[in-house]
């Protein structure tokens, strides 16, 4: 089965199409599962050796390829690569059957065995099976045409085919992440919206920071964003497209502090407005720029966030005394309470999977990034610190990103903001490494071009 990698109906023209075929089509007997709900999982032994390569030209690839899917697998928590150094012998290529007496004393459970190449016409070709080392079965292959620029994207793939046969959960390595870049001193911060694979590699900057900007959202359906952005201390919503670099202005939108929010087919983003003192949440169509009210309560409503079906929206609300979240029907009825615990609520963002609610907690003086479900049950907090805040969901609904601000002086001023993940046992936080400091994180809600 060979097809071209359609990544959305947007990538039609696109120059550097992508070639999968799944190779090697045999009963796939191996038992080897994960279980990703679960607490603090066991990590899986596996091996990932260098791949084979063809020849010279292609010796750099099979050795940089299997570094990215090994750290790719051990950044999830669920995979523990083992050290080449006590490898017993390496694989020989796709053609040979691995010499399974050599992995097994090394306690590798799966082996990866890839093989690279450079096609007449200069594109790269990789193919890899995962193997079940005890059972000697295999459990699935690939194999990937494209660009040799494209080589890392090969790589995230790769990881992701191996960790949706694992877990039985789709991967979530070939994305990217937004995010604000900052630096500088505090009182003189330069602020720039910027992009990077979810690993922090093939970083670039967007704007050239002369202008203030502040929480990009991606649009599920397009290549674009939203992000605010201060003109002459007015805030201001832009649509970025991130193909073309081109930018349109939605309006300008006195008192709004977050980005608008996409509903999950793109036409429409849910915002909050400040009219006369008072924050509402509106909707507006992005066809007709229509823009409709949802709330109208003598209360700050702010911070909403659609469900993966568009039905409901979560937002956030001090109509109670305090700082809670809420969730209403998308045309602004049915709005209830679902937080009760102690403390105070923001910055709601509904999982993928519409099974559970992110949210920051502040509490005695910490932050922490928590989950409940849509009702309200099943509070669970992950994390906590002198800031954490923004959290953003993976396209699996297993992994959420935000950015952590650490005290940095005897009065509490808070130091350079950073980008760390974390899954939802809560035992494998993980810091994001960035050239600056980081805020503000959207995942994509899928592969995007790159």
């Amino acid at each position: 089965m060979t097809y071209d990698m359609k990544i959305n109906r947007w990538f039609s023209t696109l120059l550097t199409a992508l070639v999968m075929t799944v190779v090697f089509a045999v009963p796939a007997r191996a038992e080897i599962t994960v279980d990703i709900t679960q607490g603090n999982v066991e990590p899986l032994p596996i091996a990932v050796p260098d791949f084979v390569a063809d020849s010279d030209a292609s010796r750099q690839f099979s050795v940089d390829i299997a570094r990215v899917v090994a750290a790719d697998l051990e950044r999830s928590g669920l995979f523990k690569p083992i050290d080449k150094k006590a490898f017993i012998s390496q694989p020989e290529g796709l053609a040979v059957t691995p010499r399974f007496n050599n992995w097994k004393p090394i306690n590798a459970q799966a082996l990866v065995v890839g093989e690279i190449g450079i096609e007449p016409n200069g594109a790269l070709r990789a193919s890899f099976r995962l193997w079940d080392v005890f059972s000697e079965d295999q459990m699935t292959g690939l194999s990937l045409t494209t660009t040799q620029a494209n080589w890392r994207r090969v790589a995230h793939i790769i990881a992701d085919t191996i960790y949706e046969r694992v877990t039985g959960e789709v991967g979530y390595f070939d994305t990217r992440i937004v995010y604000i870049a900052e630096s500088g001193p505090a009182d003189k911060r330069i602020k720039r919206l910027s992009i990077m694979d979810q690993d922090g590699a093939n970083h670039r900057f967007l704007t050239d920071g002369q202008t203030l900007v502040l929480t990009p959202r991606f649009s599920p359906a397009q290549q674009e964003i939203t992000y605010l952005a201060y003109f002459n201390d007015q805030p201001r919503v832009y649509l970025f497209n991130i193909d073309t670099g081109e930018q349109e202005l939605l309006g300008d939108f006195p008192g709004m502090t977050f980005a608008p929010r996409f509903s999950p087919d793109g036409n429409s983003v849910v915002m909050s407005l400040a009219e006369n003192g008072n924050s509402d949440i509106h909707v507006m169509d992005l066809r007709t720029r229509r823009v409709q009210r949802l709330t109208n309560s003598a209360s700050i409503d702010t911070g909403p966030s659609y469900s993966p079906d568009g039905r409901q929206i979560v937002f956030e609300s001090d109509r109670g005394g305090s700082q809670q979240l809420y969730v209403m029907d998308s045309d602004g009825g049915g709005q209830q309470r679902i937080s009760f615990g102690e403390g105070r609520y923001a910055t709601p963002v509904w999982s993928p999977r519409g099974d559970l609610i992110a949210f920051t907690k502040i509490f005695r003086g910490n932050f922490h990034i928590g989950v409940m479900r849509p009702d309200g049950s099943g509070e669970r907090l992950l994390t906590r610190g002198f800031l954490v805040e923004g959290p953003t969901w993976a396209p699996n609904g297993r992994v959420l990103m935000y950015f952590r601000q650490d005290r940095s002086d005897e009065r509490g001023r808070g130091g350079t903001p950073r980008l760390f993940s974390i899954d939802l046992t809560g035992f494998n936080e993980r810091e994001i490494i960035t050239p600056v400091g980081g805020s503000d994180p959207a995942w994509s809600p899928g592969p995007l071009n790159q």
